[in-house]
């Protein structure tokens, strides 16, 4: 893992350290990636991670004079999934944001790492290539602003240095003469990697023979190294009308710049298939104006908010350069359940290891170390979060609950007491997480639909297959709610 972990105020303070250790230092924001990498061994000569995560004024969203939209580094997928600028300004961006992950995912992970990244099956790349976007890269001594169409070099290569920092993503908002839509294919409904996304963008114009489209923009990923656009279908649609005759064609067209290999997903041969239905799918949708289909009227968000992720910003600077062993680290003072801790050693841990080994709080457990099982979700400064996927330093000066501490001093929570009433318990290994997803949106939704109650729980797998009673403990527990609060 790591060996020094600092958490910074500023911008400046983090450029400053990239240019100290170079190579050998990584920034990190929500840590969904780079710490799987880590524990696998994936980022050799990697010892220094500099947390940005509480530095002011980069969680912002907001439209430009202009019209151009502009994302700090900082956003998350789930903000940008309840912001009403993204859904309406940027639709596709919001879908592909939506189909990242989990809630508990959604709730840590960026934007700028997911662009940083650099996998060609990453979901938000596409929209954004799609969206003409920009990002804008900054070090110590120089500031630049690189299309995203330029950013990428190869599968996980970019043209960022080592000592640069994404500080801003901006792309020009829709139009009223736009429309857009974002498709993926994956191997399951949740949680699942890309076979194959596609992004596409029309803006029509009326003439005589109606509505035609004036500028197309198809972008497509998982099918090359990089995120491709389809640029002869993107000419073959401008100046024709959007009708099934000149769709099919154009989805054609958009195949032949698909470049896809084989791998445990899917065989090159799939994908190339799956281009032309996404393209036509995407483009049919547009035609009707029915863009908006399967995404939910209220998302579930499990505590997502700008200021209760963030934690507060004058946090003691980390600085564990000279540290030899985890016995002489600094103190991570933090709040458990209402108790106040200060917990020494736990400073190279993850926040899971550290609630189970020196707080022996072991009802949140550990079931896959890669945010897939949902089985550690806690509650970071209010929001469901993977704590496998959590740096223990994260959690200096922060707010916590685990499951222990979801019940009252008199009473069990009332999603516990629905699980026991209807049995929804079985080997017991996922309850822990499933009653805090649970409970997280039960305070969002108290009276929720079949289908709101598994959006919300996508990030917690039962082993057991014991689905069909969680939900019926979590609609029952959702009734009681809502009828105490009348009384």
């Amino acid at each position: 893992m790591w060996r020094n972990y600092h958490t910074v105020s500023s911008v400046d303070h983090a450029l400053n350290l990239l240019r100290e250790h170079g190579e050998n230092a990584r920034l990190i924001a929500g840590g969904t990636d780079i710490l799987i990498e880590m524990e696998r061994n994936l980022r050799p000569g990697v010892d220094t991670l500099i947390d940005v995560s509480r530095v002011d004024g980069l969680d912002q969203i907001w439209r430009d004079e202009s019209g151009t939209i502009r994302l700090g580094p900082l956003v998350t997928h789930n903000q940008c999934v309840s912001s009403s600028v993204v859904r309406e300004k940027s639709w596709p961006l919001a879908q592909a944001c939506w189909e990242v992950g989990a809630p508990q995912i959604r709730n840590r992970s960026t934007l700028a790492g997911n662009l940083v990244t650099a996998s060609p099956a990453n979901d938000t790349i596409t929209p954004l290539i799609a969206l003409n976007g920009t990002v804008t890269l900054r070090s110590a001594s120089s500031e630049r602003r690189v299309p995203l169409d330029e950013f990428y070099l190869g599968v996980r290569k970019t043209v960022m240095r080592p000592d640069e920092m994404l500080t801003e993503i901006s792309f020009p908002g829709l139009s009223d003469q736009e429309s857009g839509m974002f498709l993926k294919l994956g191997l399951r409904r949740a949680q699942a990697i890309a076979v194959v996304n596609v992004a596409v963008i029309v803006r029509f114009s009326q003439t005589r023979v109606g509505l035609t489209c004036d500028k197309v923009r198809v972008a497509m990923g998982a099918v090359a190294p990089t995120i491709v656009r389809a640029l002869e279908s993107e000419r073959f649609l401008e100046g024709r009308i959007l009708d099934a005759a000149n769709i099919d064609r154009a989805s054609e067209l958009a195949v032949e710049a698909a470049m896809p290999i084989d791998d445990l997903r899917a065989s090159a041969q799939y994908r190339v298939r799956m281009v032309h239905v996404l393209i036509r799918r995407a483009l049919t949708a547009i035609c009707e104006n029915d863009t908006h289909g399967g995404f939910p009227e209220r998302p579930a968000m499990l505590g997502c908010s700008v200021d209760g992720l963030r934690g507060p910003s004058t946090v003691e600077y980390w600085n564990m350069d000279d540290k030899e062993s985890d016995d002489s680290d600094d103190s991570i003072v933090t709040t458990v359940n209402g108790r106040d801790y200060e917990v020494r050693g736990a400073n190279r841990k993850n926040l899971l290891r550290m609630l189970r080994e020196d707080l022996g709080l072991v009802g949140t457990k550990e079931g896959c170390s890669e945010g897939e099982c949902g089985a550690c979700t806690v509650y970071l400064d209010g929001a469901a979060v993977m704590s496998c996927l959590v740096p223990a330093p994260r959690g200096h000066m922060a707010n916590i609950t685990t499951i222990e501490g979801l019940a009252g001093k008199e009473h069990l929570h009332p999603l516990q007491q629905a699980f026991i009433d209807t049995g929804a318990v079985q080997c017991g290994y996922c309850t822990p997480g499933l009653l805090m997803a649970g409970a997280k949106f039960l305070d969002e939704s108290p009276q929720p639909s079949r289908q709101e109650v598994e959006h919300a729980i996508t990030g917690n797998l039962c082993r057991c297959t014991g689905y069909y009673k969680v939900f019926e403990a979590m609609q029952k527990a959702g009734a009681l709610m809502s009828k105490d609060e009348v009384l």
